[in-house]
C-alpha cells in the first residue's frame, strides 16, 4: 500500500465532542481499523463557523432544494453564519487533496442523504442535504462520499473503500508520472478492477488510451480520470465479478490439472449461489498465482485491491 490514504471527516466521528448536546459520535471502525491506514482530516462545520458547544440543535427548513439552517427553538436563522464559512473552507481542503470524504448522518450541516427539512407548509421531507455536505460535493464532484452509518452496510463498506484506494493509486501516477506509459500501465494493471464494475467504461478507457498520442497529456488524464470514477460509482455484482474471475481463470488453461480447475469451477458456483464470499474464490486464484508463477495476473489490483487487514469481501 501507499502513504496514509488522506480522507475528510466529520469530527465527531473521530470522538471529538463537538456536537450540540456536547456529546460525540465515536466511529471505532473508522478510527481503529480503517484509522490504520487513514489521515484524516477533520470538520466540524458549526463549530468551525462559530457556534459553541453545547448549544441549541438546528434544523433545515424551507424549500428543500435551498434550504434555511434555523435553530429548532427558536427559529433563529443561522444560514448567513454557515455559508460565510463554508468557501473558505473548502479552499482550505482542497490543498489536502483529500481521496473521500465521510460525513455523520442525520446532520443538518453534514449529512448527505434524506435530511429532513421542515417546510413552510408544515410538511416534513426527508430530501435534504446538509448544507456543508452540498457544497462540498459540488466543489469536489470526484471526491467520494459517504455517511458513517451507510458503512455499516459490508457491501457499501467495500465499495467506497475500494474507491478511495483507487483514487488514492491514481493520484499517485499523476504526482509521479503523468505520460502516456505511466497511464498504459495504470490502465493495465487495473483491467480486472475496473471491468468488476463496467466493461463498458472499460471499452471506452481503453479507447481513449489507445488513441492517446493524439491527445494533449493534461485533457487525456483528465478525461480517463472522469471515466475511471464513473466506473467505480457502478457497484461491482456476483454476475460481474464471475466473468472477472472466469477471464482470471483462462491465465491457467495451460497450467492447472484437471481436479484444480474442477476445485475453481465449484467455488465459482458456490460464489454465484451465495454459498460463499467473494474473498474465497479471489484467495484460491491468488493460490494459483503464485503457485504457477502467473506475472500478468501478479500485478492486479483487483486482487488486492485494499489492505487485508479491513476485512472485506467477506460479506455474503
Amino acid at each position: 500500500m501507499l502513504s496514509p490514504i488522506k480522507i475528510g471527516i466529520s469530527a465527531c466521528l473521530l470522538g471529538q465532542k463537538v456536537r450540540y448536546d456536547g456529546g460525540h459520535s465515536h466511529d471505532r471502525f473508522l478510527t481503529g481499523t480503517l484509522g490504520l491506514f487513514a489521515e484524516y482530516v477533520p470538520v466540524c462545520p458549526e463549530v468551525e463557523c462559530g457556534m459553541p458547544v453545547p448549544r441549541d440543535s438546528l434544523r433545515l427548513a424551507g424549500d428543500p432544494a435551498a434550504p434555511r439552517l434555523e435553530v429548532r427553538k427558536t427559529g433563529e436563522d443561522r444560514t448567513g453564519q454557515m455559508n460565510q464559512w463554508i468557501p473558505d473552507k473548502l479552499d482550505e481542503l482542497e490543498k489536502y487533496d483529500l481521496c473521500g470524504f465521510i460525513f455523520r448522518g442525520k446532520s443538518p450541516s453534514s449529512g448527505l442523504y434524506r435530511i429532513r427539512v421542515y417546510g413552510d407548509d408544515g410538511k416534513v421531507r426527508k430530501t435534504g442535504t446538509g448544507l456543508f455536505a452540498r457544497a462540498f460535493t459540488k466543489r469536489f464532484p470526484r471526491i467520494p462520499v459517504e455517511e458513517a452509518g451507510r458503512l455499516n452496510d459490508p457491501k457499501l463498506r467495500e465499495h467506497f473503500i475500494e474507491t478511495i484506494f483507487s483514487l488514492q493509486r491514481w493520484r499517485h501516477l499523476i504526482a509521479a508520472r503523468r505520460t502516456l506509459g505511466g497511464l498504459v500501465e495504470f490502465h493495465t494493471r487495473n483491467k480486472l478492477l475496473i471491468l468488476s464494475h463496467s466493461q463498458t467504461h472499460y471499452r471506452r478507457m481503453g479507447r481513449l488510451v489507445a488513441q492517446g498520442k493524439q491527445t494533449e497529456i493534461n485533457r487525456l488524464f483528465c478525461s480517463y480520470e472522469e471515466l475511471l470514477l464513473k466506473a467505480l460509482n457502478l457497484k461491482t455484482t456476483p454476475k460481474k465479478n464471475i466473468n472477472v474471475l472466469q477471464h482470471a481463470m483462462g491465465f491457467f488453461k495451460r497450467d492447472l490439472t484437471g481436479p484444480e480447475k474442477q476445485e475453481l469451477l465449484t467455488v465459482f458456483d458456490q460464489f454465484r449461489e451465495g454459498y460463499v464470499p467473494l474473498i474465497v474464490p479471489i484467495t484460491l486464484i491468488r493460490h494459483y498465482v503464485l503457485k504457477y508463477d502467473q506475472p500478468w495476473l501478479k500485478s492486479q489490483t483487483y486482487l488486492n485491491p485494499h489492505p487485508f487487514e479491513l476485512k472485506l469481501r467477506n460479506y455474503f
